[in-house]
C-alpha cells in the first residue's frame, strides 16, 4: 500500500517543470506574471548563446500550464486582481494561490 505522502512526492517528480516553476512562483502568496515565470526559466536554463528575448520562447507553455493548473484548483488567474475563469485567459493576467472570486 503506497502511503499518500509518497504518492504525492511521485506525483511532483513526474510533473512538468514549468508547472513546478509556476508553483514555486506563487508559493510567496503574491500574484506573479507569466512573464516574469518566462524569464526566471529562461535564466536557468540559459546559454551563452541566447538572445537576450529567449525568454518569449517559454511564455506559451507558461501561460497554457497556468491554465491546467486553475482548472484542478491550484492556482488561480487574476484580471485586475480578481480571478477570472481559465477559459476566457487573455489579456494582462497574473497569478497567484486560490483565491475567492468576491
Amino acid at each position: 500500500m503506497t502511503d499518500v505522502n509518497d504518492q504525492n512526492e511521485e506525483d511532483e517528480i513526474k510533473e512538468d517543470p514549468i508547472r513546478l516553476y509556476i508553483m514555486d512562483a506563487v508559493a510567496a502568496g503574491g500574484a506573479v506574471s507569466p512573464n516574469d515565470i518566462a524569464i526566471k526559466i529562461a535564466k536557468d536554463r540559459a546559454k551563452d548563446s541566447d538572445p537576450d528575448d529567449v525568454w518569449r520562447k517559454y511564455l506559451l507553455s507558461v501561460k497554457q500550464q497556468a491554465k491546467s493548473l486553475a482548472r484542478a484548483g491550484r492556482i488561480s488567474i487574476l484580471r485586475r486582481g480578481k480571478p477570472i475563469d481559465p477559459n476566457k485567459m487573455k489579456g494582462l493576467i497574473k497569478l497567484s494561490l486560490p483565491v475567492e472570486d468576491e
